[in-house]
């Protein structure tokens, strides 16, 4: 049992970096079979199409950033703390290739292609990531560490967009580092008086 868990934990790990690599029509099941090192009938058992390995791949990713967000809010107390927290995540990841591009925005690129069930877990990520942009945003304006020009709804959708667009440019430059040169006056913008 343990055996085949692993097999489709690393199905799945192949599979993520090969939609950040390619996107959701840069890759089969035989790249799949390549790396992973098994057949693809193994592949088929657990995941029967790749519209379910890519939704399963969609609803893990934003599980995990769920749990994330829920233990960066458990870690770093303060609003702008956790914006910080969260580009610095993202930062992180970036500069050491470990996840160098955010899988749901990349395949929201492509949603006009993709099967309407993997276009409706993409959205829920999105709607998540949002909602806790939001919430952070509304917590920092009222405790005064925050300045917003706009509505925390507004402003968390600009902050949302402006990650994933620096996420792009650093893939277009081939410099990690563009990164947090787009998101830290991003950061500076909205601390109120910091």
């Amino acid at each position: 049992m343990n055996k085949s868990l692993s097999t489709a934990d690393d199905i799945l790990a192949c599979a993520r970096s090969l939609i950040v690599a390619g996107g959701y029509n840069g890759f089969s099941y035989a790249d799949i079979a390549e790396v992973v090192g098994i057949r693809k009938p193994s592949i088929h058992h657990h995941f029967p199409s790749k519209l379910d390995l890519v939704k399963t791949l969609v609803i893990r990713y934003r599980e995990a950033a769920e749990e994330g967000i829920a233990n960066l809010e458990r870690a770093v107390p303060g609003p702008l703390d956790q914006l910080r927290a969260y580009i610095g995540y993202w930062k992180t990841c970036i500069g050491d290739a470990s996840a160098p591009f955010c899988v749901c925005a990349l395949l929201a690129n492509e949603l006009p292609v993709l099967p309407e069930e993997i276009a409706l877990e993409i959205r829920a990520y999105f709607r998540f990531l949002s909602g806790w942009l939001t919430a952070v945003l509304e917590r920092g304006a009222a405790l005064g560490v925050v300045a917003l020009t706009d509505t925390p709804r507004v402003e968390a959708e600009a902050f949302m967009a402006t990650v994933h667009g620096a996420m792009l440019s650093a893939r277009a430059y081939g410099d990690t580092a563009i990164f947090g040169t787009i998101m830290d006056p991003q950061l500076a913008r909205l601390s109120a008086g910091a």
